[in-house]
């Protein structure tokens, strides 16, 4: 499990668009705090609220120097459809594949609801050197980070 005082493992993978944009987490350090919030899947209640709310500290976010990339299984175009809706203006990252998860030690499956290979719902905060300077793992994915928490661990990165 990645945690505080790790080097973050690297991410490469699509940005949530129907562009198929590049995605590598290398070219986002070194600028600033980076944000990690994995989520199980778009268009979920939990994983709205939790989007909707990063998006709502975004200013907070900003201010802070940070840039904050949400991560899910979920293909690019469900991401991009997923934040056109909601009005997510911070970039989602694609990971079908699942190489994110699996680096960051967060896949789980949800039977129930037939979602096999998704991450579970966690947070890391990255100082400009990729270091993990705040780790949140939810001990079930219906729970929400403390949004002050990442903000004040952002702020101090």
């Amino acid at each position: 499990m990645v945690s505080t005082g790790d080097t973050a493992p690297d991410i490469s993978a699509k940005i949530g668009t129907s562009d198929h944009e590049p995605f590598e987490l290398d070219d986002h350090l070194g600028d600033g705090p980076v944000v990690l919030a994995f989520f199980p899947g778009a268009f979920t209640p939990p994983c709205t609220n939790e989007m909707v709310a990063f998006q709502e500290h975004a200013d907070a976010f900003d201010a802070a120097g940070a840039t904050v990339f949400g991560i899910s299984a979920d293909s690019p175009f469900s991401q991009g459809a997923f934040r056109e809706e909601h009005g997510i203006e911070f970039d989602l990252v694609s990971d079908m594949g699942g190489d994110a998860i699996r680096a960051y030690d967060l896949e789980m499956d949800i039977a129930e609801l037939g979602l096999y290979g998704i991450a579970n719902r966690a947070v890391f905060v990255l100082d400009a050197e990729g270091e993990v300077v705040y780790d949140w793992v939810a001990d079930d994915p219906t729970n929400e980070p403390d949004y002050e928490a990442v903000l004040d661990a952002a702020e101090s990165a």
